[in-house]
């Protein structure tokens, strides 16, 4: 497989998408509700989907492209062949209404092993990639491994409503860390963590909220579970933990007891 292709390719799409996005940033946008009225996809997501799907298609025309608005493939299965996750607004809501906070993400797999990871801060301009065989990168900079702090040493992110709802005790881990932080992106929450501002990241999160970030932190030496301690399945959605090693044993302790 030319990884180097690969990547070469996906960092060009990921520029060419940011320029798209922030130019739809500044138009009256076309706001529809999936889910629930806080679930929200506008023409712009649709758009970013179908540009990465069609350039996918146009440069690796045997891949599998798994997607979150409906220009990917239908009922995957399985991980046989080059697996696409693609994610092409992560964080619509504050896509909309604060116009900041939000990434974009491509995740790629081979055969089921995960090689290649991408998480675009569309506003900073700021793409984090890598992969296992690479080391991580910001842009061009070469991104450290984060300090493997305790949780009562460092800020804790978590999704909203877990929270607000104490599911699995997780006030209890929100109260031993030093403070909570809701971004209301995964991507952006992710970035937090692979760059050490926060020791960890915990929401329910379907496969292209967390594949491309699963890359990067394991990469980083980062632990990336369920809060049951199982293995991620890249095709169905879970509640994921992503922390250090000594905050992850922290969290893990406190939610399971």
């Amino acid at each position: 497989m030319q990884w180097e292709k690969i990547n070469v390719c996906v960092q060009k799409w990921m520029k060419q998408a940011r320029k798209i996005i922030l130019e739809g940033r500044t138009k009256e946008l076309c706001v529809e509700e999936k889910t629930s009225r806080c679930d929200l996809v506008t023409n712009v997501d649709k758009c970013i989907e179908k540009f990465y799907v069609d350039r996918i298609r146009e440069t690796f025309p045997n891949s599998k492209i798994l997607g979150e608005e409906g220009e990917a493939d239908k009922d995957l299965d399985n991980f046989k062949g080059l697996l696409w996750i693609i994610d092409p607004i992560d964080g619509t809501m504050n896509f909309v209404k604060q116009h900041d906070h939000f990434a974009s993400m491509i995740a790629v797999c081979e055969n089921g092993i995960e090689k290649l990871g991408y998480i675009l801060d569309v506003t900073e301009g700021e793409l984090y990639w890598g992969g296992p065989e690479c080391g991580v990168f910001c842009n061009d900079q070469k991104v450290a491994p984060p300090k493997n702090l305790p949780l009562e040493e460092g800020l804790f992110g978590v999704g909203g409503k877990m929270l607000l709802s104490n599911y699995r005790n997780v006030q209890s881990a929100a109260k031993k860390s030093l403070g909570v932080r809701i971004y209301g992106s995964s991507g952006i929450e992710f970035i937090h963590v692979l760059t050490g501002k926060n020791v960890s990241y915990l929401s329910h999160l379907r496969p292209w909220d967390y594949a491309a970030g699963k890359i990067l932190a394991e990469t980083l030496g980062l632990v990336v579970k369920t809060i049951d301690e199982e293995s991620l399945d890249m095709l169905s959605s879970s509640d994921v933990l992503v922390a250090t090693k000594n905050a992850h044993q922290g969290i893990i302790k406190l939610m399971n007891s």
